[in-house]
């Protein structure tokens, strides 16, 4: 599945909260060049970026996705 699937599978599914989303993307200057936010923070999830209040998140940049711990992606080095 690609990103964008899975956000919106998450974000769709009655059975799931999608606060309980978290998101792993490279952002350069962050330790280990990563960053994570949580389902609440994104605004809308596009075709290419997920949208937040104050930024933009190419989907390309997005290294991991985790449900309550579980991963459902992860990028391949």
């Amino acid at each position: 599945m690609k990103v964008r699937e899975i956000l919106n599978k998450v974000k769709w599914d009655e059975r799931m909260d999608f606060d309980r989303l978290e998101v792993v993307y490279r952002h350069r200057g962050a330790p280990d060049d990563l960053k994570r936010i949580y389902g609440r923070e994104i605004v809308h999830i596009g075709k290419f970026f997920l949208s937040l209040n104050e930024a933009e998140i190419p989907h390309h940049r997005i290294v991991k996705i985790l449900y309550e711990g579980e991963v459902l992606f992860e990028r391949k080095k």
